[in-house]
């Protein structure tokens, strides 16, 4: 196997989003004080548990990916400014939420909520997120704008709750799989697209290809989060390699290669999972690299980047689409290198 370092994507990819971002650069950075200033909302007691909450969670993809929508329909408005801030909030909220299922302690470095304040108050913190969000949205003169984000939410939840229930669940399927990260992860990027066109009075077609985008875009980045657990650098995932399957996670790599093992490896591989020996996981690990399962997840999410670019390819040439295709290419380019191990 490879050393991990040289499994990591060669692309600055801060750099990269930079450049894809260049169009709305502005906007991001009023939607990002804007997003920190919604702490002010709230009681003072609580204000600084909110805070603490919404800052910087990194790259802001969500808040993009409405901005650029609305530059690729027509114009970004102030309620694209308001859709940005709301779908930010409610990843906020499912971040939160994460961290207390996975028991986790830290969070790009920082201590997470239910580190430093139980799980208690990190629940109750996290549902004051989603209930802000929601009564932002309930500002938009269209009820649809608000429905849709509304029933993006849920199923951003619902997922969580079918990912959870069907930990070591080896009778999981890849089409499950691929529902679960629809729900979890693309129905966010989705509604920020498809919402993104809507506010500009898009046609039907064109929301639909903003959806799509949206969609697959979501997807491919979850499915290149789950190929960094099994082979990205430890130091700059933040975690342990294989922390995933661990929890009883099992991710396109692991199914990949469940399914083409025989009856016999298959029991064989599903017991090392169960007994989650660390030098066992290692093992297995190593194995899924070996024999192509992470190769296999890598062309999957890569097509679905093809997907994601066709989506929108109808939209009229703008540079904001153009910041759409270049957020494709910059998550191919830090997901194909990992195919080669």
């Amino acid at each position: 196997m490879n050393p991990p370092s040289e499994l990591e994507p060669r692309l600055d990819k801060t750099l990269a989003l930079k450049q894809a971002f260049e169009p709305i650069a502005e906007g991001l950075s009023q939607v990002e004080e804007r997003i920190r200033a919604q702490a002010k909302a709230f009681d003072p007691a609580i204000e600084h548990y909110v805070a603490y909450a919404i800052q910087s969670h990194g790259k802001r993809l969500r808040p993009a990916l409405a901005l650029l929508a609305g530059g690729a329909t027509g114009a970004i408005l102030p309620a694209h400014s308001d859709l940005a801030v709301i779908v930010e909030l409610i990843h906020a909220a499912t971040l939160v939420h994460d961290d207390i299922l996975d028991h986790a302690d830290l969070r790009r470095g920082q201590p997470t909520a239910n580190a430093k304040w139980g799980n208690s108050l990190a629940v109750l913190l996290g549902d004051c997120l989603f209930a802000h969000a929601l009564q932002l949205a309930s500002s938009f003169e269209d009820s649809k704008i608000c429905r849709r984000i509304a029933e993006a939410a849920g199923e951003v939840c619902s997922g969580e709750i079918i990912q959870t229930q069907r930990r070591f669940d080896f009778k999981l399927t890849v089409p499950d799989y691929f529902r679960i990260l629809e729900m979890k992860t693309g129905a966010l990027f989705a509604v920020a697209t498809q919402m993104g066109g809507l506010l500009n009075g898009a046609s039907e077609a064109a929301q639909k290809g903003l959806f799509d985008f949206g969609m697959r875009l979501g997807t491919a980045y979850q499915i290149y989060d789950d190929c960094l657990d099994l082979a990205g650098d430890e130091s700059t995932v933040g975690k342990t390699l294989g922390s995933d399957l661990r929890r009883g996670k099992l991710t396109l790599p692991i199914l990949h290669l469940l399914n083409t093992s025989s009856p016999t490896e298959r029991e064989r591989l599903g017991s090392l999972i169960l007994e989650g020996n660390e030098e066992d996981i290692r093992g297995l690990v190593e194995s899924a690299m070996a024999k192509g399962a992470l190769h296999h997840a890598v062309n999957t999410g890569r097509q679905m980047l093809q997907e994601a670019r066709d989506g929108v390819a109808l939209l009229d040439p703008s540079v904001y689409r153009e910041s759409l295709f270049g957020l494709c290419e910059t998550l191919d380019s830090m997901i194909a290198p990992m195919g080669s191990a």
